[in-house]
Parts: structure tokens; C-alpha cells; sequence
């Protein structure tokens, strides 16, 4: 059965993100239709659910399509998007150069995903030169504005004091942001900073919901980390880790 949206049921970008999460099936189809119409939000919608598979047959090569049409209309995470696929290869060859620029002008107009992104790039030089300098400005402005990812990178640049003043007053406080505000790369980090100052229990805590939230190379990299703690608590969620990595690998 399938469900039979009218056009005088299109919806805003708003409604229909709310959609996704009680029907992904019926949000697709109102998408498809808003898309249609000439709704931005929702062709950039219409671009994610392609990537994702989200009530919608899977289709990377399309969801680089809408995601350009999005971005050319001045929809920055539409363009923010054009650039992941270009950098991952989603439906087009990868091309960090291309992801680069599309991730500057999004960075440019302000949007902190972007200012990550193409500061990711800039740090670890793929498709543009490395720039540590320029790669911690825009950590440090996605930071300013919220983003927890850019908060755990804008910590260690200053906590290891690459290409500004070591600071470890400051890495600690971005690091316990970024925990708060759900990375789990900075619940790891924070957490890091505990178990150094004795407060194991804590630490404990934070690292049970890294663990919860963590991706498969996280978990694979944090378990041979965890092995090395002197203490025992800490050096036990090791196996932890490692079996969680297991599970996702099977999945």
C-alpha cells in the first residue's frame, strides 16, 4: 500500500524532517513532491534520504543530483553535502579537491558542519595543502558556535600547543563542551582529562557513553588506547570497546 500525498498537502522543510521520524515512507513520498514543487528544504531532504536509503530505495548517484540543485539555490548544507559526497566518493568519483571548494564557500557563509569539514581537510592536507593555522581558526569558529566535533579538535590543538600556545586549561573546558555536547570523541577525550586528575568514576561514566555512541574505527582505535591506562577500571573497558567493535561488524 502506498500512501497518496495531494498537492495541496506539501509540506515545509520543517514538517517534513519531522515526518522522517514517524513515517521515513510517507515523508518520502511528500518529499519527492515538495522537491518538485521547488521547495529547497525539501530537495536537499530529498538529496539525504537518497544517500541514507530513508524511506526511499537507495540512490547515491540522485542524491548528488539533488543535493546540487539544493546548493546552487543557496541551501548551505545542501552544499555542505555536495562536498561529502565529492570527498567520499558517494555517487560520483572521489575528489577531495572538489569537496574542498564546496566545503569553503559553505564555510564562508557560516555554516560550522562546512567550517569542520574543509578545516578536516586543511589539517590532514587531502586535496589542498596542509594548514594547521586556518584549520584551527575554523575550529575554533564551528566551536564558537556550538559544534561539538570542531570543540574536541579545537581542545587538542591546544592541549598538544600545534601552531598556537599550549593551553591545557582551555583544552580541558573545550574537551568537557564537546562531551556535553554529545561527540564521542570528546566524551573520550574528556574523559581522558579525568582519569589523568584521579576522578576514575567519572572518566568511567564519560567513556560508557563514548561507547554508546561510538562509530567502528572510533571503537577500534579507543580499545588498543584503553589497554595502555594504569588504571585497572579504565584498562577494563578496553574489552568493552573491543567487543562493541565486534558487534558493529557484524551488523
Amino acid at each position: 500500500m502506498s500512501f497518496q500525498i495531494r498537492r495541496e498537502e506539501v509540506l515545509s522543510g520543517e514538517q517534513l524532517s519531522a515526518m522522517l521520524e514517524e513515517s521515513p515512507a510517507r515523508a518520502a513520498q511528500a518529499i519527492l513532491l515538495a522537491a518538485g514543487e521547488g521547495e529547497v528544504e525539501a530537495q536537499a531532504l530529498l538529496g539525504q534520504i537518497l544517500l541514507d536509503g530513508q524511506g526511499i530505495a537507495q540512490d547515491q548517484p540522485l542524491a548528488l543530483r539533488w543535493f546540487g540543485i539544493a546548493a546552487r539555490r543557496g541551501h548551505l548544507m545542501a552544499r555542505n553535502m555536495f562536498g561529502r559526497c565529492h570527498e567520499h566518493g558517494w555517487g560520483c568519483s572521489a575528489d577531495a579537491a572538489t569537496a574542498a571548494r564546496h566545503y569553503r564557500i559553505a564555510a564562508e557563509a557560516g555554516l560550522d558542519w562546512a567550517m569542520y569539514n574543509f578545516a578536516n581537510l586543511l589539517a590532514t592536507g587531502r586535496g589542498v595543502a596542509v594548514d594547521h593555522l586556518q584549520a584551527l581558526a575554523l575550529y575554533r569558529r564551528a566551536a564558537e558556535v556550538g559544534h561539538a566535533k570542531s570543540m574536541n579538535l579545537l581542545g587538542r590543538y591546544l592541549e598538544e600547543g600545534q601552531v598556537c600556545p599550549p593551553d591545557s586549561v582551555a583544552a580541558r573546558e573545550w574537551y568537557r563542551c564537546s562531551a556535553e555536547g554529545g561527540d564521542f570523541r570528546g566524551q573520550f577525550s574528556f574523559a581522558a582529562v579525568l582519569a589523568g586528575e584521579g576522578r576514575i568514576d567519572q572518566a568511567v561514566d564519560w567513556l560508557e557513553k563514548a561507547l554508546a555512541g561510538g562509530n567502528l574505527n572510533f571503537l577500534r582505535v579507543a580499545s588498543q588506547a584503553l589497554l595502555g591506562a594504569t588504571d585497572p577500571r579504565i584498562q577494563g573497558m578496553a574489552a568493552q570497546f573491543a567487543l562493541r567493535y565486534a558487534e558493529l561488524q557484524r551488523v
